[in-house]
C-alpha cells in the first residue's frame, strides 16, 4: 500500500488539526506558553471576542490541553485561570517551530517580537528535526516516511 492509497481518517496530523487547526487556537496556546493565564489577559493581548475566546478555551480544556485553576483577586469573585497541561506543553516545539518560521519568512521590519535564548548560555534557540540515535540534524531529503501499522486502505 502506498501513501495515496491510505485512508486519511486515521491520520494523526488530521486529528491534531481537528483540535488545533484554527488561528485563534494557536495564538491562545502561544500566549499560554509565554505566561498568559487569565481570560481578560488573553482577550486584551490577542484581541478576539469574548465568545470566540470562551469557545476556544472550552475546546482546549475539554481536549486536555489546558486546565483551569481557581484564583481570586481581593474583593472580587473567584475566577479560573488557564494553564497548559503536560499534553499542552508537548505542543511547545510546534509553537517554537511556527515562531521560528515566522521570524525567517514573515518577520516585520522591526525585527523579532521575542528573543528566545537558552537560559544557561544565552545562545538563540532553534527547532530542528534530528535522528533519535545520532542526534544529527536532518533535511527532508534524509528522511523516509513509511506507512505504519495504523495505516488503512482508502474505502
Amino acid at each position: 500500500m502506498e501513501w495515496l492509497e491510505a485512508s486519511t481518517e486515521n491520520c494523526p496530523a488530521q486529528r491534531a488539526l481537528d483540535v488545533l487547526g484554527e488561528k485563534w487556537t494557536l495564538l491562545i496556546l502561544h500566549n499560554a506558553a509565554n505566561g498568559v493565564r487569565r481570560f481578560g489577559d488573553f482577550q486584551r493581548h490577542i484581541g478576539l471576542s469574548e465568545a470566540v475566546l470562551s469557545d476556544r478555551l472550552r475546546k482546549l480544556t475539554s481536549a486536555g490541553i489546558l486546565e483551569t485553576a481557581p484564583y481570586q483577586e481581593p474583593g472580587s469573585r473567584s475566577r479560573n485561570e488557564y494553564r497548559l497541561t503536560h499534553k499542552g506543553w508537548d505542543l511547545w516545539p510546534i509553537l517554537m517551530a511556527l515562531t521560528q518560521w515566522g521570524e525567517q519568512h514573515a518577520r516585520g521590519p522591526e525585527g523579532p517580537v521575542l528573543d528566545i535564548r537558552h537560559t544557561d548560555c544565552d545562545a538563540p534557540v532553534r527547532v530542528v528535526v534530528e535522528c533519535s540515535v545520532e542526534h544529527s540534524t536532518l533535511t527532508p531529503g534524509e528522511v523516509t516516511a513509511r506507512l505504519g501499522p495504523g495505516a488503512r486502505l482508502r474505502s
